[in-house]
C-alpha cells in the first residue's frame, strides 16, 4: 500500500522556522510531525505501507535525504513529486498521479491525530477519518449514517454535520480517485476559494455508488501555527514525558519535559512543558512552555511560550520570542 503525503505548502504561519524547515519536518517532543503520523498508521491500520510518495515544493536535497531515511526506518520506499503552484487539495494529490494506483492512503501533514483502536478498511471503497468538532463551518465535513458516509460538504454555512474531515483518506483503488480529480482539473471544477477540492472528487465517487466508511480519532492536534505547535507539543510531552528528571548542575527540572540527547543544563529552571532538542545548552536561564531545538544555546534568559531554532543563540532575553535557525539574539 502507498502513503501519499502532500507537503508543498510554505507554512507561512510557522515562520521563522518554516523558512528553513518544511512544516511537517518540525519536531514535536523530539519526533518530526510527519514521522508521528506514520507511527500512528503503523499501530492502528490493518495494512502495511511499502511506499511513501511525498509531494514537495521548492525544498532542497537535504529534505529528500531526511524523508528517505525516515521511510527506510518503517520499511518503505520514498518517492518524490513536485507541486510548483498551490491550486487546492485535489491538485496537490494529482501532482502524485503516477503513484495513484492500487491501495493508497492520503495524509495532509498539517495535524497530528491519535486513536486507541485499530482501523479496518475491509468492505469499503474508501475510509475517511473524522473528528467531532464544535464549529464545523471551518472544515470540510462528512454526513454519515451508522458508519456509512452519505455526503460531503466543504465548510458548510449551515449546520449539516459536526464530523470534520481531518485530512486522512484510504482508497481501495487509487485510479478511481485519479479519474475523478482529473475530471475536476480538465473541466475547471473549483470549489471553496476557487481551488480544486479533494472533497469534490470524493463526492463524485460517492455519487457513483462507491462505499465510504468512517473512522474516528480520539485526538486531532493542530501544528499549523506557532501557538498551535506549542500547544500540541505540550499535549504530547504530558502524554509521553511525565517522569521526573534530575542530574543537572544546580538546576531545577519541573516535569513534564522532553530532553533530547546530550542536553547540557546549568544553573537553570526548566519546565513545565519544555522540549529541549539534542545538543541544546541552557545556562543561567528559566524556561517554561517552550520548544528549544537541536544545538540551540540559551544563556541568562527568561523565556516562556517561545521557540528557538536549530543552532540559534539567545542571550539576556526576557519574555516571548521566536528565533529562527542559526540566528543570534542578544539583548544587553
Amino acid at each position: 500500500m502507498k502513503l501519499i503525503i502532500p507537503m508543498a505548502g510554505k507554512g507561512t504561519r510557522l515562520r521563522p522556522h518554516s523558512h528553513t524547515t518544511p512544516k511537517p519536518l518540525l519536531p514535536v517532543a523530539g519526533t518530526m510531525i510527519i514521522e508521528r503520523i506514520i507511527q500512528t498508521f503503523s499501530k492502528t491500520l490493518d495494512r502495511t505501507v511499502d511506499e511513501i510518495a511525498f509531494v514537495l515544493g521548492d525544498f532542497g536535497d537535504e529534505v529528500k535525504h531526511k524523508l528517505t531515511d525516515m521511510s527506510k526506518r518503517y520499511g518503505a520506499k520514498a518517492t518524490f513529486f513536485k507541486q510548483d503552484v498551490a491550486k487546492g487539495t485535489a491538485h496537490a494529490v494529482y501532482c502524485a498521479a503516477d503513484a495513484l494506483d492500487g491501495e493508497i492512503i492520503i495524509v495532509f501533514a498539517d495535524t497530528l491525530f491519535d486513536t486507541d483502536h485499530k482501523v479496518s478498511v475491509e468492505g469499503a471503497d474508501s475510509v475517511v477519518w473524522l473528528k467531532h468538532v464544535e464549529d464545523p463551518s471551518r472544515f470540510g465535513v462528512a454526513v454519515e449514517e451508522e458508519g456509512i458516509i452519505t455526503g460531503f460538504v466543504e465548510k458548510p454555512k449551515e449546520l449539516i454535520s459536526n464530523l470534520a474531515i481531518i485530512g486522512v483518506y484510504y482508497f481501495k483503488e487509487g485510479k478511481e480517485l485519479k479519474k475523478q480529480v482529473k475530471y475536476l482539473l480538465d473541466n475547471k471544477v473549483t470549489g471553496h476559494g476557487e481551488e480544486y477540492q479533494l472533497t469534490d472528487a470524493i463526492d463524485r465517487m460517492l455519487k457513483e455508488g462507491k462505499i465510504f466508511k468512517s473512522a474516528t480519532v480520539d485526538e486531532w492536534l493542530d501544528c499549523g501555527t506557532i501557538p498551535a505547535w506549542l500547544e500540541t507539543s505540550k499535549v504530547i510531552i504530558r502524554k509521553e514525558n511525565g517522569e521526573p528528571v534530575s542530574g543537572f548542575k544546580n538546576s531545577n527540572i519541573i516535569p513534564p519535559v522532553y530532553f533530547g540527547k546530550d542536553v547540557d543544563i546549568e544553573d537553570s529552571e526548566i519546565g513545565p512543558n519544555v522540549s529541549l532538542g539534542s545538543g541544546s545548552v541552557i545556562k543561567g536561564s528559566k524556561i517554561n512552555d517552550a520548544i528549544i531545538m537541536d544545538e540551540a544555546k540559551v544563556n541568562n534568559s527568561r523565556l516562556n511560550n517561545s521557540t528557538v531554532g536549530i543552532r540559534a543563540t539567545v542571550d539576556n532575553v526576557k519574555g516571548v520570542i521566536h528565533v529562527g535557525d542559526d540566528s543570534q539574539l542578544d539583548v544587553e
